[in-house]
């Protein structure tokens, strides 16, 4: 449960283990809908390979001759099989290789990305974990049973420390949870989850990094 200031960290039992401070600069900002929308098209548009091809008239084979005399045929004149109308031919106006990526700057990046933050916090879809508690091998079941006690939504984003590789593991075969580290969390996959899990140590160093990077501005 939020409040203007504090969250709760919740165990695996869904018991409060604690609570941690929210930042306002972090999670108290104005969702801008436009600026997240920009921001996640131009995600989507960066993914994009822009490797696809097809073969104009002048690259597909087959013979440059006429392939019947010009008049007395009563067919239309025709000037090569290479044409686009005849089968094999070229393609017209096919896609070319392009680059499909759109300058975003890094600013309108970290707003988008606050502003979702923001939002989450206000309809109570942000949670953190104190841990997973998996300390010897992974165990799928356990990380199951961690998040139902936690996040009630059907798709759920899991934002781990880079050194928690034991949740990791158990989390990665969970049908409709999806994992990140916390220096990867970006727009698109918060906008597409329905509850996003911080653990304790992701929470920790995503609030401590983004308050270094605030604070040098």
């Amino acid at each position: 449960m939020a409040t203007a200031t504090k969250l709760e960290v919740i165990d695996v039992k869904g018991k409060k283990a604690g609570s941690v401070d929210l930042p306002e600069a972090l999670f108290g900002a104005e969702t801008n809908v436009p600026l997240i929308h920009q921001v996640v098209t131009a995600q989507l548009a960066a993914a994009r390979q822009g490797t696809h091809k097809t073969k104009g008239r002048g690259e597909v084979s087959g013979s440059g001759a006429k392939p019947f005399k010009q008049k007395g045929t009563g067919r239309a004149r025709q000037g090569s099989v290479r044409m686009p109308q005849h089968r094999g031919g070229g393609v017209v106006h096919g896609p070319v290789p392009r680059d499909y990526s759109q300058r975003t700057p890094k600013k309108m990046i970290a707003a988008a990305l606050i502003g979702l933050l923001s939002d989450r916090v206000r309809a109570n879809r942000l949670h953190v974990l104190e841990s997973f508690s998996i300390d010897s091998k992974p165990s799928t079941k356990a990380a199951r049973e961690a998040l139902a006690a936690v996040a009630p939504g059907r798709r759920v984003l899991v934002v781990l420390d880079r050194e928690d590789d034991l949740s990791a593991l158990s989390l990665r075969n969970l049908v409709n949870v999806h994992v990140l580290t916390w220096d990867q969390l970006n727009a698109y996959d918060v906008v597409v989850s329905d509850d996003l899990v911080f653990t304790k140590a992701a929470f920790d160093g995503f609030v401590e990094a983004r308050g270094q990077k605030e604070a040098s501005k």
